[in-house]
């Protein structure tokens, strides 16, 4: 019996392999090493052929359980319809994920393929360009696609209004009434721009292409991993994500993100409903990522956490800047 009950456990990098060794054909011995802990733990898998491989397991969410049965199902459909992506490895008996059993309850894992090429360069208009590229191809496949259950729905709901009551929840806020009247106020501008658009495109969405997930090959093309906040939802959504990337926590990249835009175009048009609407979904994405920190408080502590409450100014700047009747980017 155990004095306190853990919020979150890390498996080590021994248990992995042998995890990976009874439900995958692999030939052994593996070598196993954790690369990163975050919003999930990944680990790197050599196989004694000197096979790589990404294995990726997931943490318990506020937004609940791991959606991996749409997101390995997506990519089925990614791959075959000639988008470059990280594939899911299927197990024997043809499963594209798996699921173990932690001390904190049940976590989803799913071992991929590992991409051959290098990181993207933040700065690197080419690298833009080929993230734009292989986005279009995905929306383009995506307009063949159809989940057949996905557990979530890249709307408000999901993106704005439930990060924000993680936020009120957390108690990060210094003074908590104003401040929370303040986002609150922010949020619901935010909502009135974008249900202003009556026609913003809907697709499924990687949800997360801010630039760096992705592997820029030999060729020059942009592939793509982490799809795990992906699922259907707003297109515009889907843009600006990789605007956000470059404008929020005082980086001013505005070349990189016309790069982008240009390589996208250069595939598939974007409306100019959503285009305009990209610029007010650059809120939506930094109420979600506050309210991801804001839900790990618990876990990662207020240290970690505790910028969520300095956020309102970049919400206002921008709002005041990019939104109230001034030119776009």
């Amino acid at each position: 019996m155990v004095d306190f009950e853990p919020i979150f456990t890390i498996s080590p990098a021994e248990a992995v392999a042998r995890f990976l060794a009874e439900r995958y054909a692999l030939a052994a011995p593996l070598q196993c090493r954790m690369v990163r802990r975050g919003f999930n733990d990944t680990y790197r898998i050599v196989t004694a052929r000197d096979e790589r491989y990404i294995f990726r397991l997931s943490h318990h969410r506020a937004r609940g359980a791991a959606d991996v049965g749409t997101e390995t199902d997506f990519l089925v459909h990614l791959a075959r319809s000639g988008v470059p992506v990280a594939a899911a490895v299927r197990t024997p008996d043809g499963a594209l994920f798996v699921r173990a059993q932690a001390r904190e309850g049940q976590r989803e894992g799913v071992l991929f393929h590992e991409l051959q090429g290098r990181a993207p360069e933040a700065t690197s208009l080419a690298d833009a360009g080929a993230n734009g590229v292989t986005l279009a191809k995905l929306h383009n496949a995506a307009d063949s696609y159809s989940a057949p259950a996905p557990l979530y729905r890249l709307d408000l709901d999901h993106l704005l209004r439930r990060p924000l009551a993680r936020i009120r929840k957390s108690g990060l806020l210094e003074d908590a009434s104003a401040e929370a009247a303040d986002l609150e106020a922010i949020a619901t501008r935010t909502t009135e721009r974008i249900e202003a658009h009556n026609e913003l495109t809907w697709t499924h969405c990687h949800g997360d292409c801010h630039g760096s997930n992705a592997c820029i090959t030999e060729a020059g093309e942009a592939a793509f991993f982490d799809f795990d906040d992906g699922g259907p939802g707003y297109l515009a959504y889907d843009l600006s994500v990789f605007l956000w990337a470059k404008v929020s926590f005082g980086r001013k990249l505005h070349a990189v993100w016309h790069a982008f835009v240009d390589g996208y175009r250069s595939v598939r048009p974007v409306t100019q409903s959503d285009f305009e609407a990209a610029h007010a979904f650059v809120i939506v994405r930094h109420f979600w990522l506050m309210g991801e920190y804001a839900s790990r408080t618990r876990e990662w502590g207020t240290e970690l956490t505790k910028w969520v409450a300095r956020e309102g100014e970049f919400l206002r700047a921008w709002e005041r800047e990019q939104l109230d009747g001034r030119l776009l980017l």
